[in-house]
Protein backbone atom coordinates (compact mmCIF):
# COMPACT_ATOMS: atom_id res chain seq x y z
CA UNK A 1 0.00 0.00 0.00
CA UNK A 2 1.20 3.51 -0.60
CA UNK A 3 1.28 6.05 2.26
CA UNK A 4 -1.31 8.74 2.12
CA UNK A 5 1.16 12.34 1.96
CA UNK A 6 -0.64 14.91 3.22
CA UNK A 7 -0.95 16.94 0.50
CA UNK A 8 -2.75 20.87 0.70
CA UNK A 9 -5.72 21.20 -1.51
CA UNK A 10 -5.33 24.06 -3.65
CA UNK A 11 -8.33 26.49 -2.94
CA UNK A 12 -9.19 27.87 -6.57
CA UNK A 13 -11.28 31.51 -6.62
CA UNK A 14 -14.17 29.05 -8.23
CA UNK A 15 -14.48 26.01 -6.12
CA UNK A 16 -16.48 22.61 -6.29
CA UNK A 17 -18.75 21.32 -3.61
CA UNK A 18 -16.21 19.28 -2.02
CA UNK A 19 -13.54 22.08 -2.28
CA UNK A 20 -16.13 24.47 -0.89
CA UNK A 21 -17.10 21.90 1.89
CA UNK A 22 -13.13 21.58 2.82
CA UNK A 23 -12.91 25.13 2.81
CA UNK A 24 -15.81 25.98 5.35
CA UNK A 25 -15.15 22.71 7.26
CA UNK A 26 -18.80 21.52 6.60
CA UNK A 27 -19.99 18.40 5.21
CA UNK A 28 -21.11 18.47 1.68
CA UNK A 29 -24.57 17.41 2.46
CA UNK A 30 -24.66 20.67 4.73
CA UNK A 31 -23.24 22.59 1.75
CA UNK A 32 -25.62 20.88 -0.72
CA UNK A 33 -28.91 22.08 1.78
CA UNK A 34 -27.39 25.82 2.00
CA UNK A 35 -26.38 26.79 -1.52
CA UNK A 36 -30.07 25.06 -2.45
CA UNK A 37 -31.81 27.32 0.18
CA UNK A 38 -30.26 30.53 -0.65
CA UNK A 39 -28.21 30.94 2.58
CA UNK A 40 -24.94 30.49 1.23
CA UNK A 41 -23.99 32.13 -2.10
CA UNK A 42 -23.60 29.91 -4.80
CA UNK A 43 -24.51 29.54 -8.28
CA UNK A 44 -24.64 26.79 -10.78
CA UNK A 45 -22.76 26.13 -13.46
CA UNK A 46 -24.91 23.55 -15.95
CA UNK A 47 -25.94 20.86 -13.07
CA UNK A 48 -23.45 21.44 -10.53
CA UNK A 49 -23.03 23.92 -7.92
CA UNK A 50 -19.71 26.43 -7.46
CA UNK A 51 -18.51 28.91 -5.09
CA UNK A 52 -16.62 31.89 -5.22
CA UNK A 53 -13.68 32.05 -2.86
CA UNK A 54 -14.23 35.95 -2.53
CA UNK A 55 -18.39 35.67 -2.01
CA UNK A 56 -17.53 33.19 0.49
CA UNK A 57 -15.37 35.43 2.32
CA UNK A 58 -17.50 38.08 1.67
CA UNK A 59 -20.67 36.12 3.10
CA UNK A 60 -18.48 34.89 6.27
CA UNK A 61 -17.54 38.08 7.38
CA UNK A 62 -21.39 39.29 7.23
CA UNK A 63 -22.76 36.58 9.29
CA UNK A 64 -19.40 37.18 12.05
CA UNK A 65 -20.46 40.83 12.15
CA UNK A 66 -24.28 40.10 12.57
CA UNK A 67 -23.39 37.76 15.17
CA UNK A 68 -21.03 40.40 17.16
CA UNK A 69 -23.94 42.60 16.94
CA UNK A 70 -26.68 40.00 17.87
CA UNK A 71 -24.76 39.74 21.26
CA UNK A 72 -27.26 40.62 23.70
CA UNK A 73 -25.90 42.74 26.54
CA UNK A 74 -25.38 41.36 30.16
CA UNK A 75 -28.62 42.15 31.79
CA UNK A 76 -28.36 42.26 35.88
CA UNK A 77 -30.90 39.42 36.37
CA UNK A 78 -34.37 41.03 38.34
CA UNK A 79 -35.33 39.17 41.34
CA UNK A 80 -39.04 37.94 41.92
CA UNK A 81 -40.46 39.57 44.76
CA UNK A 82 -40.40 37.15 48.12
CA UNK A 83 -43.75 36.26 49.21
CA UNK A 84 -43.99 35.82 52.76
CA UNK A 85 -46.06 32.62 53.30
CA UNK A 86 -48.76 33.96 55.94
CA UNK A 87 -49.45 31.06 57.78
CA UNK A 88 -52.57 31.67 59.07
CA UNK A 89 -54.40 29.74 62.31
CA UNK A 90 -57.55 27.30 62.10
CA UNK A 91 -59.53 30.21 63.90
CA UNK A 92 -58.44 32.95 60.88
CA UNK A 93 -59.51 30.65 58.15
CA UNK A 94 -62.68 29.54 58.99
CA UNK A 95 -63.79 33.17 60.95
CA UNK A 96 -64.19 31.36 63.76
Amino acid sequence: MKALSAQPVEVREVMDIRQAAHYLGISADSLYRYAATGFIPAFRLGNRWRFRRSRLEEWMDSRSQEAEAATPKLVRSQRKPVRSARVLGRSARTGS
